[in-house]
């Protein structure tokens, strides 16, 4: 079932529809607005929405190498498997 959580990102709030647990939603909002002051408090970004632009790449960026490192633990714990499967 949907919940609305009402969250803020850099003095705003904002409602957030979700079946989402709350906790979880907050959590990623809390996230979000710490990535955007992050960039805000260490690039001469003034503008807000370049520093939610950066901030997003930041964490696009973040997500793609993981995405790549899982990608390759799985082609490394495939090739474990078939070895195994051929020593038995």
């Amino acid at each position: 079932m949907k919940s609305v959580v009402h969250v803020n990102i850099l003095g705003q709030q904002y409602a957030i529809r979700s079946t989402v647990e709350p906790e979880a939603v907050e959590k990623v909002a809390a996230f979000v607005n710490d990535k955007i002051t992050e960039i805000s408090s260490t690039s001469r970004t003034v503008d807000s929405h370049q520093a939610i632009v950066l901030a997003f790449l930041n964490v696009a960026g973040e997500y793609l190498q993981e995405k790549e490192a899982n990608r390759k633990y799985g082609e490394k714990l495939k090739q474990l498997l078939e070895r195994l499967d051929g020593a038995g």
